[in-house]
């Protein structure tokens, strides 16, 4: 049975809601990852990890620029972890919603204008 116009841009926007609102469920229930940034944070790990044994290889043989190139290797690595890991935590976060040190804020408001106002 075929939707008609109007029930299919209410069922669009009803998914739009449940996205902004749920995006892990979303993500769950459309086999989707939540972390699309897993890839690069093992590849920053790895490099990282290959950086700092070519620098104790640059230890042992005593040539400089072998270590210079293990340092830029691992500084390549933990900027690319570090990269890949604020952007999983900004899909973690969701916008829009006031945490809560806005409700703090706003339960302390009305406690002082409910004990100067309302004499």
């Amino acid at each position: 049975m075929a939707l008609s116009e109007h029930e299919r841009k209410l069922l669009a926007q009803m998914e739009e809601a449940l996205s902004a609102d749920d995006p892990r469920l979303v993500s769950t229930l459309t086999g989707t990852r939540l972390y699309p940034g897993r890839n690069r944070v093992l590849a920053g790990v790895g490099l990282s990890i290959l950086g700092l044994a070519t620098i104790f290889g640059g230890l042992i043989t005593k040539l400089t620029p072998v270590g210079i190139l293990g340092f830029v290797i691992a500084l390549t690595g933990v900027i690319l972890a570090i990269s890949a890991l604020s952007g999983v935590s900004a899909l973690r976060a969701p916008k829009g919603k006031k945490s809560g040190k806005g409700k703090l804020n706003s339960r302390l408001e009305d406690r002082w204008e409910r004990r100067n106002f309302d004499q």
